[in-house]
């Protein structure tokens, strides 16, 4: 398995490891539920070095995204972040990604640890506008620093004004205590309690780590897990690839039609089928629901009508720890998206009653 400059640290920490996307990643530490309220309450330190990060570079380099990705990125200035997705010729996502404006023609994306050699084999292949492509994934790594006690925590390290780094924005600036000039602060984050993501060479990165933990010290800052990670978005409402996106949904199914945008002369992979499906509808949505019974819903689970009738399937599910009721995303047909919906998920052969909802889960508590 891969190791990221963190590995050794969350060993010596005692988390529970396992492999995923090739990496030997922290799981949890002192529990997910743990993990999970301090990241709400003061502030959480997550390992996602195992992201992929590819440089897309050149005069050519916008016209290449526009056609690529489902996004508008010429309204992206530099300086700015811009989520988006990469559509295959059948409508369904590739990946769902982070587009930053490094510089004039120079960008770089963000892709899911588990999809960065079939992102890189996707644009190397389909680069009509041979831009200069980069696969930089090896020579970065990330951290991300969320909650509410991260802007003060990261303020002692950087003599940047985090407070004038709007959301999805980013500077390149100095962290003190690892002697690096160059680190890449992002106000964006995956949790939905604030905070930065930060990239750097990962030779840095032990400094790094030491430097943050110390800043964070006196607001009980803990060293979070993927366990957790997952809980957290999952309140939020907000997708997770190979959960609730794949290569068969569609962004217009899975809600993402605010970063499909069928801006003039924008000709991007799919367009005319998304185009379809915003006009005419889909077959599926994907929505969000809370458990009325007592039940967790899973991966997988079948979400069935009044009479038993398979209706859709839960996509992602869990219990959540802020709201402490099963909370869950699935694909339900259109008749049952709107809000406030009866529908059941079939757990251990048992219809539980459950209703659709509008995420964050959060707010439900």
């Amino acid at each position: 398995m891969k190791k990221t400059p963190f590995t050794d640290i969350h060993i010596a920490l005692g988390a529970k490891m396992h492999e995923f996307a090739g990496y030997d990643m922290p799981i949890e530490y002192s529990g997910i539920i743990d993990e999970h309220l301090t990241v709400c309450k003061s502030v959480g330190v997550f390992d996602v070095s195992h992201m992929g990060e590819i440089w897309v570079k050149g005069a050519r380099a916008l016209a290449f995204l526009q056609r690529m990705l489902s996004n508008d990125v010429s309204v992206l200035e530099i300086g700015k972040a811009q989520y988006s997705s990469i559509v295959n010729e059948q409508g369904g996502i590739v990946d769902d990604i982070i587009v930053y404006h490094y510089d004039p023609d120079k960008y770089m994306l963000v892709v899911n640890a588990s999809n960065v050699e079939k992102d890189w084999n996707w644009f190397v292949s389909h680069n009509e506008e041979f831009a200069d492509l980069e696969n930089s994934s090896d020579n970065i790594a990330q951290l991300a620093i969320q909650g509410p006690k991260a802007l003060e925590t990261l303020q002692k390290l950087t003599k940047v004004d985090l407070t004038k780094i709007p959301y999805y924005s980013f500077i390149i600036g100095n962290l003190e205590g690892s002697g690096l000039d160059n680190v890449i602060i992002s106000n964006t984050g995956y949790t939905g309690a604030g905070g930065f993501e930060i990239y750097f060479y990962p030779q840095y990165g032990v400094d790094i780590w030491n430097a943050i933990f110390e800043a964070g010290k006196e607001f009980g800052i803990k060293p979070i897990g993927l366990g957790a990670r997952d809980t957290l978005r999952l309140e939020m409402g907000f997708c997770l690839y190979g959960n609730d996106l794949d290569d068969t949904t569609s962004p217009i199914e899975a809600g993402l039609g605010w970063i499909t945008k069928f801006t003039e002369g924008k000709d991007f992979t799919a367009r005319a089928i998304l185009e379809k499906q915003k006009k005419e509808g889909v077959s599926r949505k994907l929505c969000g629901f809370r458990m009325l019974e007592k039940g967790i819903p899973r991966h997988g689970y079948d979400i069935v009508d009044d009479k038993g009738e398979k209706i859709g399937v839960v996509t992602s599910g869990t219990m959540s720890p802020t709201a402490k009721i099963g909370v869950g995303l699935g694909y339900v047909k259109p008749g049952y998206a709107s809000l406030g919906t009866p529908v059941y998920i079939k757990v251990r052969e048992k219809s539980l009653k459950a209703e659709i909802v509008k995420p964050p889960f959060r707010k439900l508590d």
